[in-house]
């Protein structure tokens, strides 16, 4: 029974001594437009497989990476992409009609577009970087309207994670008006 309560006490050591864990998400710039209008659907995503995982991940040097393990997205990175693009895409075409892959619907969507993200980090430099390819197909025909490669530096406002994932933020909004320049 000594044993027991020496396990237990053992087990409440290490667990309070692990470090706090921190979760980010990234935010589209503003709300999306109530109501309705044309049909954006935003998806599939492709990520660079350095990015799946739960971790951020930051450039230290220029052919090395680091994963952040006490500082981790609030769910998938694929999903929240998906989220921020189409809020921004909605705000930025004016309407509220937008949907995340999949959809249940094609006819409701006028737009689809896709996203193959290369990179989505920042560095050590004071940069988030983000170079994604990006293609909008019309629809219902699935015809390429347009297919582009948008590459952009953002500074970080302050040292620290959390302006890590706000400068990430602000890059995925540029984006979006690069993507809806095309529409």
């Amino acid at each position: 029974m000594q044993r027991f309560f020496l396990f237990c006490a053992a087990l409440l050591i290490v667990g309070c001594a692990q470090p706090n864990k921190n979760f980010y998400v990234l935010t589209a710039a503003g709300p999306v437009p109530s109501g309705g209008g044309t049909g954006i659907g935003v998806g599939p995503i492709a990520l660079a497989e350095y990015l799946d995982r739960p971790n951020l991940v930051t450039q230290q040097d220029a052919n090395q990476l680091g994963v952040a393990e006490d500082h981790r997205w609030a769910g998938d990175l694929t999903g929240n992409i998906a989220r921020v693009t189409a809020a921004n895409l909605g705000r930025l075409r004016r309407t509220g009609n937008v949907r995340t892959y999949p959809w249940s619907n094609d006819s409701e969507i006028d737009y689809q577009v896709t996203l193959d993200i290369r990179q989505l980090h920042s560095g050590s430099d004071g940069y988030a970087v983000l170079e994604a390819g990006w293609r909008i197909y019309s629809f219902p025909d699935r015809r390429v309207k347009a297919s582009r490669t948008f590459t952009a530096r953002e500074a970080l406002e302050s040292d620290g994670y959390n302006a890590s994932v706000a400068a990430q933020s602000r890059l995925l909004e540029k984006l979006a008006a690069d993507i809806a320049s095309q529409m």
